[in-house]
């Protein structure tokens, strides 16, 4: 049993890429599917998809590399935890290694990347850093 959904989301993309597999598997969440599609509208990842096994709901996250067999996820950081809880006003919000990666934040308005995020006015719990 894992204590941290989040973390368990991106230590499996991040193992994934380090294996070099097309795809994983994760254990489906509203949260975690939310993280899903800030990566594909991101373009970190080719697709994902829910399905149901023996009762159960997981997310097939379909990864995506370059030409060269490069991940386009170059790193992955949980920032926020469950005990320790990173919070940003819309003055706050990080920016990603000089802006090529996205912050991902849960805020009022949903989860959505820290650009969206100013652009809507708001703040939130800094969840993710993904460059």
């Amino acid at each position: 049993m894992y204590t941290d959904p989040i973390a368990d989301f991106l230590t499996r993309i991040r193992n994934g890429i380090m294996a070099g597999h097309d795809a994983v598997v994760i254990p489906a969440s509203r949260m975690k599917k939310n993280l899903a599609a800030i990566l594909l509208q991101e373009g970190y990842i080719h697709g994902f998809k829910a399905v149901e096994h023996e009762g159960r709901d997981y997310i097939i996250v379909n990864l995506k590399y370059v030409k060269g067999g490069d991940p386009v996820i170059h790193g992955l950081r949980r920032i926020s935890s469950p005990g320790l809880r990173i919070y940003a006003g819309v003055k706050e919000i990080p920016e990603v290694n000089g802006g090529l990666g996205i912050a991902i934040l849960s805020t009022p308005r949903g989860v959505i990347t820290g650009k969206d995020a100013r652009k809507h006015n708001v703040g939130g719990e800094v969840l993710a850093h993904i460059w």
